[in-house]
């Protein structure tokens, strides 16, 4: 199973991107992992909250393939523990998932196309973090889960 993290904009700080590249590299000895960053959205001022998540769900949608199975990232999702979201992983890898895309919105948050397409949503937290902070957050909690798996000693109970 490859896992795919799908975010709109990119990220100015070099020490997200670092750490972000760390676990990245860090993942590469448990599954297949890929970032796939969507540039944002030109001269959005001249659009509305609904005409910018229309064109940023157009430009995910465009990401996926018929067999992706799509979890938005969410604050109305269903929250886990760590041991529970390895778990969950864990379920997707037995059901012989070809690829899991995990989606990170825009500032608006999603399209209808894109929630219509979802096949399930996650949060995080009840709190709000910045989207560049949740691509951390996300690439650090897919290898926690993986170490969590394989009985690795990252993971403290």
């Amino acid at each position: 199973m490859t896992v795919k993290l799908i975010a709109i904009g990119k990220t100015d700080s070099k020490a997200l991107l670092q750490l972000i590249s760390e676990y990245e590299n860090r993942l590469k000895h448990y599954i297949k992992f890929e970032l796939e960053i969507i540039p944002d959205i030109k001269n959005t001022k001249n659009l509305s909250e609904a005409q910018q998540k229309e064109k940023e769900g157009e430009l995910i949608l465009k990401n996926l393939s018929n067999t992706d199975v799509l979890v938005l990232l969410d604050e109305n999702g269903k929250q886990f523990s760590s041991v529970d979201f390895s778990g969950y992983l864990q379920k997707k890898m037995n059901a012989g998932l070809k690829q899991l895309v995990f989606v990170i919105g825009g500032p608006y948050g999603f399209s209808t196309d894109v929630y219509n397409k979802a096949q399930g949503k996650i949060s995080l937290s009840k709190m709000t973090f910045s989207h560049q902070m949740v691509r951390l957050f996300v690439v650090e909690q897919v290898y926690r889960a993986f170490t969590i798996l394989r009985n690795e000693p990252y993971h403290h109970q």
